[in-house]
Order: C-alpha cells, then structure tokens, then sequence
C-alpha cells in the first residue's frame, strides 16, 4: 500500500506554527515511506474563507519548502462529487432529509440544558422500521443528516494517543448537507479522504472529536479506514495554548521577523517528536528519521529562545552569498543602499555569528553603509578631550598603514605604547566614532571592512 498523507487547512486566517507543525509531521511521513504528499483546501466556510487566506496558506508553504505531491485541491470545486455521494446515501437509507426548523432545534436545545442533558437532535425525522414520521411541513427546507449507528462503539488505534473508544449513543445524526444543499465540513473531509486515498491523517488533537464521525460515515461508504495520529496541542511561551486568537502567529512572519526556513523547521520537527538527544538537523536527516512512535502525546511548549539559537546555527552555517542576497533586501527596507564596497559579504561574515535574526543582522551592519547616529551616553563616555592627542597621532599612522586588520591593529598598538594607554581607552573612542556604539567585532577588523578613506572621514567629523 502507498503511503498517502495530506495536510487540509481552512483558509481562514493565515498559516500559523501549529498547522506548520502538522503539514511537516505529514510531508515527513510520506517521504520516508516513499508516498505521496496531498495538499487539500476545506474552503467550505465560504463566509470566512478569503483568497487572500488561501494566498497565505501557499506562501507558508513555499516558504518552508513543503512542496506538495498532489494539489491544491479546493473543496469548492468539488461540490457536485459530494452532492453525488449524499444522494448514493440517500437512496441505500445512510442518510436522510430533517425537517425540524432551527427555533425547533433551539428550543429542544434549551429544554435538553435544562434538564442537565447534553445538547443533541432527538432523531425526529430519523427514519426507522415502523417508525411512522410527521407530515412535512410546508416552506422548510430541509437539511440532510447522517444516519449513524447507536448502538456499539466506534473505535481506533490512534498512532499517537493509543487506543480511543467512542459509543455510538454518544453521537447524534450529523448534518451533512445544508438546507441550501451545501455539504459540511466533516462530510467534505470524508469524502475528500475517501476519494484520494489517504492512508494516515495527522491532524491537531482538535479534531479528536471528529474522528468516530468520521470513521462511521467511511464504513457507510464501504471506504477503507484510514489510520489516525492526533498530535498534542503546542503551548506557547506563556504556557497558554497557541491558535490564531492567542499567540499563533503566521509563518511567513518568522520570514519578516529575520528566520531562516530551516531553523524553523528544525525547530517544529523538535515541539512533540525526538530521535534521541538530536537537537540540530536537517530536514533529509528528519525525513530519513521521522516516525510516529516517538511523537509525544502531552502538549508541547514554544520557546523563543531555543528558536533563536538554532536560528544562529543556521544563519553561522548558511552561504554567505545566500545571506547577502536577503539581508541586502532587508537593508532596502531600512533605507539603507548597498554599495560595492565595503564587501557586504566580509560585513556579514563579521557580524553573523552575533546574530539570532537577520534583521538583527541587517541592522547590526548597516552603519558600513551609512553615517552612523551617535550613541550619546556611549559619545559622553568615551569621546573625551584627554584622547585627542593620542587620536592625532592615530590618523597620522593610518593614512601610511597598509590596509589591513593586522596592520591597523599594529598602529593602533604603537598609540597605545607611545602615550601609555591601555588598549580600550583607543579602540572605544574608535567604535563609537566608526559604529555609532560601543559594541562590535574587533575593531581592526571593522576598520579593515569600511575602508581608510570613509575610517579617517569619520574620526575627522568627531571633535574631542
């Protein structure tokens, strides 16, 4: 049998991590096993479904290089497949026409609360063996439910949750066609899983509760049952559950935000699965490992930090040529122009190994392209007018140094030695005037980086 998973978002809001989550554990499975990879949106919800939504979704999902086997398929444009099984259904009795109104509903609804009974329809239009049904009314169109069994059990071996038992009695006749003939979510799903071919449905353990649903409406269909991993919901840094109203935010956000595709998915490969004590991987290390046996089923916590530092992993790693293509775009968005010199590349590779983000990165580097603003507590502290002698002699011996960190280190050495000063009271003074602050690499190297005629220009613009 062909592995065939699929990863089915509703386009209702952005890509967030924890739907990222799932489509990795998917895409993994599959190519470990050789299958295919299903890309499937339940726009069903036409009142809060957006193109724009549907937009996001793919651009996530490029972003990350999930690149799907099969699909996009849209449920919308697969209206007439499901209206063709409900009618199949109709006719062998697996589902029926319900004329109860919705103040009907309501009303049993509020009666069954009252009475401390949980909430469910009360089978009125279910048809059954010398059952005889009420007369149907006029003007009511009616909806069309499923006719689920009641008695026994509906059961499955979750791959990660284990055994799951649900009564039948538990659950009540399932709409599946609105009263304007549209289908709902859950049946669309059954048919979509049914029609594809799906073999393994990883999904949020949100969706536990559709399950024996489901699972009824396959058997009802003669379909082949797939197998179900639920995964455990992911907590944020505060310990509260993710999702779109609290702390879920879209992928293509970490994108803005300055992460690298590959430490954010080494990072969801790690929130519920491990392969030993293997923290950093990458995603060909993650497929060849990936299983279900070793995704917890307790919840997983969001930490920031740890995202940040396999985003300096990464970003120390990556091809400098390949950085400098994005943080020169990042650069542009700080109104910052690159020019041919000073090298960005030698500014990245100065810079990188300090950075979690590359925004951080970006703004760390953009004083080489650009008079930097003076830090003023930094300037109080360490442009002093006792230094201006030491600093006169500095420029004479950088305007015949050869331009390179280890020559300028030397002349910085020889000021040091001539006015009997400690190496920090010059190479301070020199990080504000060239960096705006009093933090960088070395400073010999920066110097070397930006070039002697923009280094003496900035000294000289600084009075002491």
């Amino acid at each position: 049998m062909t592995v065939r998973t699929r990863f089915a978002p509703s386009p209702t809001g952005f890509l967030h991590i924890g739907g990222a989550r799932t489509a990795l554990f998917s895409y993994a499975f599959a190519k470990k096993h050789g299958g295919a990879f299903i890309l499937r949106i339940e726009d069903t919800d036409v009142a809060r479904s957006t193109p724009e939504a549907v937009q996001a979704i793919l651009d996530g999902m490029a972003w990350l290089g999930l690149q799907h086997d099969e699909g996009p398929f849209y449920q919308m444009q697969r209206m007439e497949t499901y209206k063709k099984v409900i009618q199949t259904m109709l006719q062998n009795g697996t589902a029926y026409y319900c004329y109860s109104s919705r103040e009907e509903l309501e009303a049993l609804r509020e009666q069954q609360m009252a009475n401390k009974q949980k909430p469910r329809y009360d089978g009125k239009w279910r048809p059954e063996a010398g059952k005889t049904l009420p007369e149907i009314p006029a003007g009511v169109e009616p909806v069309i439910r499923f006719k689920n069994p009641q008695e026994g059990v509906v059961a499955w071996d979750d791959l990660v949750k284990g055994r799951i038992e649900i009564a039948n009695s538990e659950l009540d006749d399932l709409i599946i066609a609105r009263a304007d003939g549209t289908p709902t979510y859950n049946f669309c799903v059954v048919v979509d899983d049914w029609e594809m071919g799906i073999t393994q449905v990883i999904r949020g353990d949100d969706h536990v509760n559709n399950t024996p649903r489901q699972i009824n409406m396959l058997k009802a269909l003669g379909a082949t049952i797939p197998q179900y991993a639920h995964l455990s919901m992911i907590l944020g840094d505060d310990g509260q559950k993710l999702s779109k109203r609290h702390g879920a935010v879209s992928v293509m956000q970490y994108h803005e935000e300055g992460y690298l595709p590959e430490a954010v998915l080494n990072y969801l490969a790690r929130l519920g699965w491990s392969h030993g004590d293997d923290e950093v991987f990458s995603m060909q290390q993650f497929c060849e490992w990936f299983d279900l046996d070793h995704i917890t089923p307790s919840a997983a916590q969001f930490n920031t930090e740890k995202l940040k530092w396999l985003n300096n992993h990464y970003i120390k790693a990556a091809h400098l040529n390949v950085l400098a293509q994005d943080v020169q775009q990042r650069l542009a968005q700080l109104n910052v122009r690159v020019t041919a010199q000073p090298s960005l590349n030698d500014a990245i590779a100065l810079y990188r190994d300090r950075a979690n983000t590359l925004n951080e990165l970006a703004q760390s580097i953009a004083y080489f392209y650009q008079k930097p603003v003076l830090d003023a507590a930094a300037a109080e502290k360490h442009l002093t007018a006792d230094i201006a002698p030491a600093f006169e002699r500095l420029k004479v011996l950088l305007q015949t140094a050869d331009w390179n960190a280890e020559a300028i280190h030397a002349a910085i050495n020889a000021v040091v030695a001539e006015f009997g000063l400690k190496f920090p009271k010059v190479a301070m003074p020199l990080r504000v005037m060239l960096t705006g602050n009093a933090q960088s690499p070395s400073i010999d190297q920066v110097m070397a980086i930006l070039g002697k005629e923009e280094v003496l220009a900035r000294i000289n613009a600084v009075s002491l």
